[in-house]
């Protein structure tokens, strides 16, 4: 693993203090300068540690580990179908996406690693060909073990959602795994609510009308009812809007989308610049 590079341009200021600390102690007081000097450079240090390891990763971008690898290669079709070049891009804005977003485990101690890259990994899709791949808007991710109430849903032990006003995404680490690693057996809340997010920092791009009636036709595209979906994410119908379904389905069922929905496919591609299936 990589040292991030604040620890090391703290180190010299660290050697300073310690160097300070011993000549005033067993020198002279006149060296006690070289401590004042020596904690106000480790304090910068600290204070814009984010500022500066951002700049030299993304200058320097860090590698997925191996575990996380072998998950994006099992589990991700986005990836799977990206050259070798844009995978390693991909990987590198997985961890980047981690790096710039707030974690916020609850009812656990800590988000898995492997969590956390399931989500960058559904947010990356979305903007893998953008230069900006960022939601800085939405860099609050809350991340249950299990189903959870909300607020918004306090009768409801729903899987995910989005809460606009602070800028937060919140998911049931269970069912996104599911989703994530078996998209053609459940559907993929990572995307659907990323979806969302996508639009609110996109309005002015062509977004199509998807009605009620577009249902029967996103069933077809995947083989999730709608029915099946509100189950999944345990919301009300009309909590569940058809537009993020037709997003995940884009990205995981992409040549019946193609086949069945040519119309929205030409239009999801120009809005998300993903052609690399043409």
């Amino acid at each position: 693993m990589r040292v991030p590079l604040s620890r090391i341009v703290a180190i010299p200021f660290v050697i300073l203090l310690l160097s300070g600390l011993y000549l005033a102690w067993e020198v002279d007081s006149k060296y006690s300068a070289l401590l004042i000097v020596g904690v106000l450079g480790a304090a910068v240090a600290y204070t814009f540690s984010p500022q500066i390891d951002w700049w030299w990763y993304q200058r320097n971008p860090p590698d997925v580990a191996g575990p996380i690898r072998l998950m994006l290669e099992k589990g991700c079709k986005f990836y799977q179908g990206l050259k070798p070049e844009e995978q390693r891009k991909f990987r590198e804005r997985v961890v980047m996406f981690s790096m710039g977003s707030e974690y916020m485990p609850q009812g656990i101690e800590e988000v898995p690693e492997d969590i956390k890259a399931m989500i960058a990994a559904s947010a990356v899709q979305l903007t893998f060909f953008h230069s900006n791949f960022l939601f800085p808007k939405f860099e609050n991710i809350v991340v249950y073990p299990r189903p959870f109430p909300t607020p918004q849903y306090p009768a409801k032990f729903h899987a995910s959602e989005i809460y606009e006003e602070d800028g937060v995404v919140l998911f049931s680490a269970e069912q996104l795994a599911f989703g994530f690693m078996q998209s053609d057996l459940y559907y993929h809340i990572g995307l659907h609510e990323y979806a969302k997010v996508y639009r609110l920092a996109n309005p002015d791009e062509p977004w199509p009308d998807i009605n009620e009636e577009s249902w029967p036709l996103l069933e077809q595209i995947s083989g999730f009812s709608r029915e099946a979906i509100v189950r999944w994410i345990n919301l009300d119908e009309a909590d569940i809007e058809p537009f993020p379904v037709s997003v995940s389905h884009f990205f995981c069922f992409p040549e019946r989308f193609k086949e069945l929905w040519p119309e929205l496919y030409d239009t999801y591609v120009v809005i998300f610049k993903w052609d690399h299936l043409e």
